[in-house]
C-alpha cells in the first residue's frame, strides 16, 4: 500500500508539474501575441506571391535565427524555402509554415470589397500560418531548453502552396526523410480538429503554336494557336461526362492573343486535375493531354505543356488527431470585442448571411474521424513520407470562404490573429505532449506504416520537373 501511495504522488506531482509547464508556455504566447501581430501584419502588407516570398521568407528566417535556431535556406532548389531548427538529440518534430499570397485578391482590412491597390491578397491566410507555426516553434525552444528535455523542434518555411507544389519538391530533395512527426494548421472560418482531407492534384499549362496572319486580309495563311486552346477546352468540357463524378477540372485561358485582327500565334491555357485518389487524377490528366494533341493535330497547331504541380490526397493519422483536437479544446475558440463584432457582422451580411454566428468562432467543432475533400494541399505529400496532422482556427468570420476578399479582409485585423495565437497555442501543447510521451509517436508511426502499405515508394506526380520558379509570371 506504502508503495502504492508513493507511485500516486509521484504521478500526481509530475502530472502538476507537467500542467505548470504548459501553462507557463501559454502565458509566454499570450505575453508575445503583440510582437507575432506586427509580424503577421507585415507579412499581409506584403503579400507575396508563390517562389517570390523574398521578404516574408526573410522576416521569418530573421525571427527565428534571432531565437536561437540554425537556418538552413534555399532547401530543395527553392530560393525561399529554408529549415530552421533547435536541439541535436530525441525525436524530430516538424511544424510547418507557408506564406505566399494569391493575385488578384487584394483588399483593404475593412468590411466593404476595396482593393489596397497590391496585384495580391492574403485570401488564404497564409501570413497567419507562415507566424503562427514560427510562434509554435520558439514556444517549443524555450520548453526544451528550459526544462532540459531532449527534442529537436525543427520549422519549415513552405513557398508555394497555392499552385506551386513547394513541399512536393521539399518532399522529393528528402528534408523530411528523419522527421517523427508533421504538425501544420490552416486559417477557416471555424475551430476544427477531426481527421482532415484533401484531393490530389495535376496541373499544367498547355501551349498552343500557330501561324500569324491578318485575319481579314489573309486568314488562310494563319493557323490559330486560340483556336487550338478552344478545341482543346471543348473536347475536356466533354470528357466531364465521362469522368467520375467527384472528380474536379478548371482551367483559365493565361493568353488567348493580342489583337483580334491577329492570328495569334501564341495561346496558353492553365488545367487543373483534381480528385480523391492520385491515380485517378493521373488518369484524367493523361486524357487531357491527349485532347491537347488532337485540338493539336485539328487545327494545324502544335503544342507542348508544361507540368506546374501535383500533390497527393491527405494521408490521415487518428492517433494524433485525437490529440490535436484535445489540445485545441484545452485552448479554446475566441470571443469578438465589440469593434470585432461589428466588423464581423458588416462581414456576415457581405456573404448574404442575416446573423453573425459568433459562437461558431467562440467553440470548438465535435471531433469526426472522416472527412470530404473539396481542395488540395502540397501537405498530402509530406503526410505520405511522415505521419501528419493539421486542424484549422477561426481567423475568419463564420461562414467566409477562402479566396474571397472577406477572407484577405479579416486576416488584416484582430480576428485573424486572435484565430493565429490559438493555432500557435494548439500547435505548442502537441508538441511539447509529444515529447513527454513518445509512446504517442510510435503508435502514430505504427498508425501510418499501416494506412501508407508496406510496398509504398513515393513518387511525386509532377515528375522529376525543377520547381517552377515562375509560375505566377
Amino acid at each position: 500500500m506504502k508503495k502504492f501511495l508513493i507511485a500516486v504522488l509521484i504521478f500526481n506531482g509530475l502530472f502538476l508539474q507537467a500542467q505548470e509547464s504548459a501553462d507557463k508556455l501559454l502565458d509566454q504566447l499570450d505575453q508575445q501575441t503583440k510582437d507575432y501581430s506586427k509580424i503577421a501584419l507585415q507579412l499581409w502588407d506584403w503579400a507575396e506571391m508563390g517562389y517570390q516570398e523574398v521578404k516574408s521568407s526573410g522576416l521569418l528566417q530573421e525571427t527565428l535565427k534571432k531565437e536561437g535556431f540554425k537556418i538552413t535556406s534555399g532547401i530543395a532548389d527553392i530560393p525561399t524555402a529554408f529549415m530552421a531548427e533547435y536541439g541535436t538529440e530525441g525525436p524530430v518534430i516538424a511544424i510547418l509554415g507557408e506564406f505566399d499570397a494569391l493575385p488578384g485578391l487584394s483588399q483593404k482590412a475593412i468590411p466593404t470589397k476595396e482593393s489596397a491597390g497590391g496585384v495580391a491578397g492574403h485570401a488564404c491566410g497564409h501570413h497567419l500560418f507562415g507566424t503562427a507555426s514560427t510562434a509554435a516553434a520558439v514556444a517549443i525552444k524555450n520548453w526544451l531548453k528550459a526544462n532540459r528535455k531532449k527534442g529537436r523542434i525543427r520549422f519549415y518555411g513552405c513557398p508555394a502552396e497555392e499552385g506551386g507544389s513547394g513541399k512536393v519538391y521539399m518532399v522529393r530533395s528528402g528534408v523530411f526523410d528523419d522527421v517523427d512527426i508533421a504538425l501544420h494548421w490552416h486559417p477557416g472560418a471555424q475551430n476544427a480538429a477531426s481527421a482532415g482531407a484533401a484531393l490530389a492534384n495535376k496541373s499544367a499549362k498547355f501551349r498552343f503554336y500557330g501561324v500569324s496572319a491578318h485575319a481579314a486580309g489573309a486568314p488562310e495563311r494563319g493557323r490559330s494557336a486560340l483556336d487550338g486552346v478552344e478545341a482543346m477546352n471543348v473536347m475536356v468540357n466533354m470528357m466531364r461526362e465521362h469522368i467520375p463524378q467527384d472528380a474536379r477540372i478548371h482551367y483559365v485561358i493565361t493568353d488567348g492573343g493580342k489583337a483580334p485582327n491577329v492570328v495569334p500565334d501564341f495561346a496558353e491555357v492553365y488545367y487543373y486535375a483534381r480528385h480523391g485518389n492520385r491515380d485517378v487524377v493521373v488518369s484524367i490528366f493523361d486524357r487531357m493531354v491527349k485532347a491537347a494533341e488532337g485540338a493539336a493535330l485539328g487545327t494545324g497547331t502544335t503544342m507542348d505543356y508544361e507540368m506546374i504541380g501535383g500533390t497527393h490526397e491527405l494521408l490521415p493519422n487518428l492517433t494524433l488527431q485525437k490529440l490535436v483536437h484535445d489540445k485545441l479544446s484545452a485552448v479554446g475558440g475566441m470571443t469578438y470585442s465589440s469593434e470585432e463584432k461589428a466588423f464581423a457582422q458588416e462581414i456576415s451580411q457581405s456573404l448574404g448571411q442575416e446573423e453573425l454566428k459568433e459562437e461558431i468562432a467562440l467553440s470548438i467543432q465535435p471531433y469526426k474521424t472522416e472527412a470530404r475533400a473539396y481542395g488540395s494541399t502540397d501537405v498530402g505529400d509530406v503526410s505520405f513520407v511522415v505521419p501528419t496532422v493539421g486542424f484549422s482556427t477561426a481567423t475568419w468570420v463564420p461562414g467566409t470562404a477562402a479566396h474571397s476578399w472577406q477572407a484577405v479582409a479579416a486576416g488584416g485585423t484582430s480576428i485573424g490573429i486572435k484565430g493565429m495565437m490559438i493555432a500557435a497555442k494548439t500547435i505548442s501543447l502537441t508538441a511539447l505532449e509529444l515529447f513527454n510521451s513518445p509512446e504517442i509517436i510510435t503508435k502514430a508511426k505504427n498508425e501510418f506504416k499501416e494506412k501508407r502499405g508496406n510496398n509504398f515508394v513515393y513518387k511525386p506526380l509532377l515528375g522529376n520537373r525543377p520547381p517552377a520558379l515562375d509560375y505566377r509570371n
